[in-house]
């Protein structure tokens, strides 16, 4: 069986099938007509490149190293200055699918490290058309450089240069290039009878959020819209691909989001994390629940809807099970196989853990979440306009300073209040045993916990995109300044 993953940034808002008002995702709502909807799927952090490593080793961030011991609880990821990446140790997704024959592809995004050490082609996969960091820019190539867009081993140019985004309209045809990658790569795999793993990590819905020009203005949504609309098209291609070739019923296929939709930059660019609070960046429900589906046309049946808790974690488990492997015995793997859950209907009592940087914020097990921290940015950070939860206050939760409620955790009850406006009362007999087995759960999971070696602490601008492999070839070599490592800054 193949498998294709699909990862982007979106909220959980923002399908149709999840009740987004405009209906304008047609091809993900017959996916999900089609498969089956997970309703309690999350990421395991709020940020990205902390998910998809966690997406790619089956493992918390804390333990594969996606996380920072700069300050307190801070998010970090990768941008072009991070000195560290994907760990040799760790071993990723398609490095043992390789094992039963797979030929593994990632399209677009990374971030997992930009260094030759950390290239995707070192761990595990065949070919790479995409970006080692966000398609931030454009830069003067003085201060910093621009992207660099890499086919396999080599980049092929950069972005705002050879691969335009216009900021002013918001046009660009990289959606278009990256559905295009994915429909060749399966034909080729097809014909030459290849299991597969098409790792599918589209940024469109990323501030600055791009689209192409048949899909620019179509949406109510504005450019964000847009950009969800020809993703929603492109997904419909690829499915229809899949069958079109015969290989459906052998291709399992999984949609979600590595992090809630991003607020800050809302309404203009921001996405909709329908009913739950704040956004990306912060541990309450709509930075870290996530959009999920699973489709496999003859082995799911259609209209399913699972109320499993499930991680973009169980995606690793998962796949090596449909690949009739086992996961690594010596160390410890956070993801489940959900296939009892997929082809069964089985529930599997599993508890999230919400992770913001190196400290546990909070911990859903059942329909109780517990937050033994809470923050969703400083009052500097507010000041200067950044607002990760904008028109959602709620006193005593959505705080500016870091709060810590270890010894009186606040409980929620997920399925009364998705949106985490009402804790319980402390007093009640229901806030007693709840928090007397999430605690149980903490305590069990904090004793085995040997956290991985920090990547995201030190930062050095000589490691920057400068001068990528194949630069020489294309005359886009930049001088590097010297090195000077420095301690990364993280605000959030």
């Amino acid at each position: 069986t193949s498998s294709g993953v699909f990862l982007l940034q979106m909220g959980w808002g923002d399908l149709g099938a999840f009740g987004e008002p405009s209906k304008e995702t047609p091809n993900l709502d017959q996916m999900a007509a089609e498969g089956m909807l997970f309703l309690d799927f999350y990421t395991a952090s709020p940020l990205c490149s902390p998910s998809r490593a966690a997406l790619l080793t089956g493992r918390l961030p804390v333990r594969n190293g996606f996380y920072t011991t700069n300050e307190h609880a801070r998010n970090a990821y990768t941008p072009q200055d991070i000195v560290g990446g994907i760990p040799d140790s760790e071993l990723l997704l398609p490095e043992l699918l390789k094992k039963a024959g797979y030929v593994n592809k990632i399209i677009g995004k990374w971030h997992l490290g930009h260094r030759p050490q950390f290239h995707p082609l070192k761990h595990g996969f065949d070919e790479w058309f995409g970006s080692p960091n966000c398609h931030f820019g454009p830069y003067d190539n003085r201060e910093r450089p621009n992207i660099p867009v890499y086919r396999d081993w080599e980049m092929i140019g950069r972005y705002y240069e050879d691969f335009k985004i216009d900021l002013k309209t918001g046009e660009a045809n990289l959606t278009q290039l990256y559905l295009q990658e994915a429909l060749d790569f399966i034909s080729k795999q097809q014909a030459s009878q290849q299991p597969f793993f098409l790792y599918w990590a589209i940024d469109a819905t990323h501030a600055p959020v791009y689209a192409s020009k048949q899909f620019l203005g179509t949406s109510q949504r504005g450019l964000y819209g847009d950009a969800v609309r020809e993703i929603d098209d492109s997904v419909g291609k690829i499915l229809n691909h899949l069958q079109q070739l015969g290989i459906s019923e052998n291709t399992f296929v999984f949609f979600t989001s590595d992090n809630g939709a991003a607020l800050i930059s809302a309404p203009r660019q921001g996405g909709s994390n329908g009913p739950f609070l704040c956004g990306k960046q912060t541990t309450f429900e709509g930075g870290m629940r996530e959009p999920a589906i699973a489709w496999w046309p003859g082995h799911i049946p259609a209209g399913g809807v699972s109320h499993q808790l499930g991680n973009v974690m169980d995606l690793f488990s998962t796949s090596l099970s449909l690949a009739g492997l086992q996961p690594p015995s010596d160390r410890q793997i956070d993801g489940i196989d959900l296939l009892p859950v997929i082809l069964q209907g089985k529930l599997i009592d599993r508890p999230i853990f919400y992770y913001r940087g190196n400290e546990l914020m909070a911990v859903r097990a059942g329909l109780y979440k517990a937050h033994y921290w809470t923050w969703s940015n400083s009052w500097e950070e507010h000041g200067k306009g950044i607002d990760f939860c904008p028109g959602q206050s709620v006193s005593g939760v959505t705080t500016h300073t870091q709060e810590e409620h270890t010894y009186l955790p606040l409980l929620f009850h997920l399925g009364r209040d998705p949106g985490e406006k009402f804790p319980l009362s402390f007093a009640s007999e229901e806030y007693q045993r709840a928090v007397e087995r999430i605690s149980g759960l903490v305590q069990q999971h904090k004793a085995t916990l040997v956290p991985g070696q920090p990547q995201l602490n030190v930062c050095d601008q000589a490691v920057m995109n400068w001068s990528p492999p194949g630069c020489e070839k294309l005359g886009k070599c930049l001088k590097a300044p010297e090195s000077d490592p420095k301690k990364c800054s993280w605000p959030h």
